[in-house]
């Protein structure tokens, strides 16, 4: 009895922890796709006004926001193939 009951336990904790697990990563997966393009932006925005205040411009703070959304697509649409590689 001692070992049915380890030996469902060690399956079921085994595929449990395994599904639990593997939710978790979906679950962080996700939040990076909803991170990523804001951060990309944000980032971007302020490096963008730091050059701008640095060679005393007006216009790079734009680009950089452009730059850091660029960035932000290319980082979802590298998480979005890796989870649909895993299905």
């Amino acid at each position: 009895m001692a070992d049915d009951g380890a030996g469902n336990g060690g399956n079921g904790a085994g595929g449990g922890g395994k599904g639990a697990l593997g939710e978790l990563v979906k679950a962080e997966s996700m939040i990076q796709l909803a991170i990523a393009l804001p951060a990309g932006c944000v980032i971007g925005w302020l490096v963008g006004s730091w050059l701008d205040r640095h060679f005393h411009q007006g216009w790079i703070a734009i680009v950089g926001i452009l730059l850091g959304a660029a960035a932000g697509f290319v980082q979802i649409f590298r998480t979005a193939s890796r989870y649909i590689k895993r299905g």
